[in-house]
């Protein structure tokens, strides 16, 4: 049993006059953390205190900061597996998923702190008795709101990236995996200056009341309804809010295919965490030529899937965040079947304890059904048949959202065609996940805006000063 402690101005154990809320593991409702919940009044005073150590930190030398950096991931290599019990204890992510979180966030932590130092500002060409430049500034304190399905790779990008580029941090966890975001803390404020990264816990209200003080930054990543209202509540405060939400990521799956390769690639970017990632494949267009030998492989592979609790490597899909998440899952499902959909494999409730909820193929859906329109973040794999490539693209870019999409195709011109076409931050090509070291996207739409990682994610942390000096009265310095 996890007990949870705020961090406000340097004070382990600080506040939390709020109350308390319990978090259940999910695989079998037993308790798991005991956390405390902030109040409005001690959000205000943890703002005020982050503000007091803002200045020394802005100050402090960029390779000072790399080297915290640095030491933060010595000392998270070596509480890694207590990390990832921690994950898979509050959310279920299967154990060797939640350790590659970890080590995920190891190597993000590493890239900030060699990239922070490096960064410079422009030198502009003006009169000979000036100098121009544009120096990078950082903007302040940033609130860093982050997600619960994968919370330590996550944090470590939002965290290292402020961090280095001299912010302060005040750091809000999900209240589904509270306990990770304090083991994380702890180690990264003991790599740190007292009073540069501050915790606060507890529901969604902490995070808008958060988000509502004079912070510079909101950095959000998590469904859009509420990256919408943390926007709204930017615009009357004047902080910039940097948004990573929602998604109905489109797989497109072209005539000529190998349609059991297709299904892998597919079965992965379904299933993988129970469907609980930003990225997740959430809709399938399948051509008509390939669908029928693709849809037999898909579903084929959705009921061998090994399925437990996540604390074993022989698992494959553990349990759902918790159940009133796998009720708007099911209801989905359930609807798309009302409306003529078929279940080819799952979408039916277990018995027993825990969020479990089954891999699922569903057939003879339309582009218009929620459950192919809507974020669903579950093990749900919905197929809409189509007849051309060009139909597939206008149904994927059909969307309200804008975060990624993948195209499986052995043409170039319509590899061609879709990243050109598709109105989405990342587009991938024959690979559901991936992508070389030190890349970043802009996600649109409803999925947010800014870069969510990547070494762009430095300059979204950074304002710019522009400067002109020249010698006084027209003389020489």
């Amino acid at each position: 049993m996890y007990r949870v402690e705020q961090l406000i101005g340097g004070v382990w154990g600080a506040g939390g006059e709020g109350g308390e809320l319990v978090v259940h593991d999910p695989a079998d409702g037993s308790p798991v953390s005991t956390v405390p919940v902030a109040t409005a009044d001690e959000v205000a005073k943890a703002v005020e205190a982050a503000r007091g150590a803002a200045a020394e930190w802005a100050a402090t030398p960029a390779a000072e900061r790399a080297a915290a950096l640095h030491r933060a991931a010595d000392a998270l290599e070596r509480a890694a597996d207590e990390l990832a019990a921690a994950t898979t204890a509050e959310m279920g992510k299967p154990l060797g998923d939640a350790r590659g979180g970890v080590e995920a966030g190891i190597g993000t932590l590493r890239q900030y702190a060699e990239l922070g130092p490096l960064r410079g500002g422009r030198t502009l060409h003006g009169g000979g008795d000036a100098i121009d430049f544009m120096a990078p500034e950082p903007r302040g304190l940033v609130a860093a709101i982050t997600p619960w399905n994968d919370p330590v790779a996550v944090s470590c990008g939002l965290l290292g990236a402020a961090l280095v580029t001299g912010n302060v941090v005040l750091y809000k966890p999900s209240e589904r995996t509270p306990a990770t975001g304090w083991l994380l803390t702890r180690i990264l404020d003991g790599a740190l200056p007292t009073g540069v990264l501050s915790l606060l816990t507890g529901g969604g209200e902490v995070g808008a009341a958060l988000a509502g003080q004079p912070v510079d930054v909101v950095a959000h990543v998590g469904a859009t309804a509420t990256g919408r209202a943390i926007a709204a509540a930017c615009a009357r405060t004047g902080a910039k809010a940097l948004l990573e939400n929602g998604g109905s990521d489109p797989l497109i799956v072209d005539a000529g295919i190998d349609p059991v390769w297709a299904a892998e690639q597919a079965a992965v970017g379904s299933f993988a965490n129970a469907g609980q990632i930003c990225v997740a494949v959430e809709r399938i267009y399948a051509h008509r030529d390939v669908a029928e030998d693709f849809v037999d492989a898909l579903v084929e592979r959705a009921g061998a899937l090994t399925v437990g609790p996540g604390r074993d490597a022989a698992t494959e899909l553990g349990p759902l965040v918790d159940r009133r998440h796998r009720d708007h899952v099911h209801g989905q499902v359930t609807a798309a079947v009302a409306e003529g959909a078929r279940l080819r494999v799952g979408g039916t409730l277990p018995e027993g304890a825990g969020a479990f909820y089954p891999a699922t193929v569903v057939t003879d859906c339309r582009h218009e059904m929620a459950l192919v329109r809507e974020e669903t973040f579950g093990p749900v794999a919905p197929v809409v048949v189509v007849d051309s490539f060009s139909e597939a693209l206008r149904c994927a870019a059909d969307s309200p959202y804008g975060l990624a999409a993948t195209v499986l195709t052995a043409s170039m011109s319509h590899a061609q065609r879709a990243w050109r076409e598709l109105p989405v931050g990342t587009v991938k090509v024959n690979a559901v996940f991936g992508g070389a070291p030190g890349g970043a996207a802009q996600p649109r739409r409803g999925s947010g805006q800014g870069f969510g990682y990547g070494p762009e994610l430095l300059d979204e942390f950074s304002t710019v000063k522009a400067v002109h000096l020249e010698a006084p009265g027209g003389g020489h310095w």
